[in-house]
């Protein structure tokens, strides 16, 4: 998998955690996929993270959310996918939730090869596979690109895990927050690299 040729398109889903956001962003950052997304999946996304927040009583749930939202446009700014309407009539409206035709038809605009959600059973793998896309959840997807290229996966993930303050994050502790978060595959894939994360 090379980032000038292998492109992911993220839904909202897999964006609102901060763990899975970080990871996915820290990949995308390394060269390791080209991450995409629209204006619409980053509204989804910046809701998603007020009520994740809100859920804690963090008072300042919507200006955190924004900041989130603003730091993932300023790091990827060739990220955003738009003029995507023009593909929503081609019989994505048989989805099973109609409201994601919107992350299919961008994900054909930016020729995304796969499409990563926490919503597998929204995208039915014989409908995906037919318009040449793969679906993957965010474990999977993490966990692929991780055994895709260890050596530059690992290194990258350290650097994120070295930012963290307040607490600082142990490799232990990134394991253990990573499966909590459901990223099971993927902290399993690290846990044979733990002496270089």
């Amino acid at each position: 998998m090379f980032a000038s040729r292998f492109t992911a398109f993220v839904d909202a889903c897999a964006l609102a955690g901060a763990l899975k956001r970080n990871l996915l962003c820290t990949l995308a950052e390394a060269g390791l996929f080209r991450i995409r997304w629209s204006a619409r999946v980053l509204d989804e996304t910046e809701r998603a993270i007020v009520d994740i927040l809100a859920r804690k009583h963090v008072t300042d749930a919507a200006e955190r959310a924004a900041r989130a939202r603003a730091a993932l446009e300023e790091a990827f700014e060739e990220a955003m996918v738009s003029d995507y309407a023009k593909l929503l009539g081609a019989g994505l409206e048989t989805l099973p939730d109609p409201e994601d035709a919107h992350v299919v038809a961008a994900a054909l605009m930016a020729q995304a090869a796969v499409i990563v959600t926490d919503n597998l059973r929204h995208f039915p793998e014989g409908q995906m596979a037919a318009l040449n896309l793969d679906v993957r959840s965010s474990d999977a997807f993490l966990a692929d690109t991780i055994a895709l290229d260890p050596g530059r996966a690992v290194a990258a993930i350290r650097r994120m895990r070295q930012r963290f303050r307040k607490p600082e994050i142990t490799p232990a502790r990134l394991l253990l927050d990573m499966e909590a978060a459901g990223l099971t595959e993927a902290a399993d894939m690290l846990r044979e690299h733990i002496g270089s994360l």
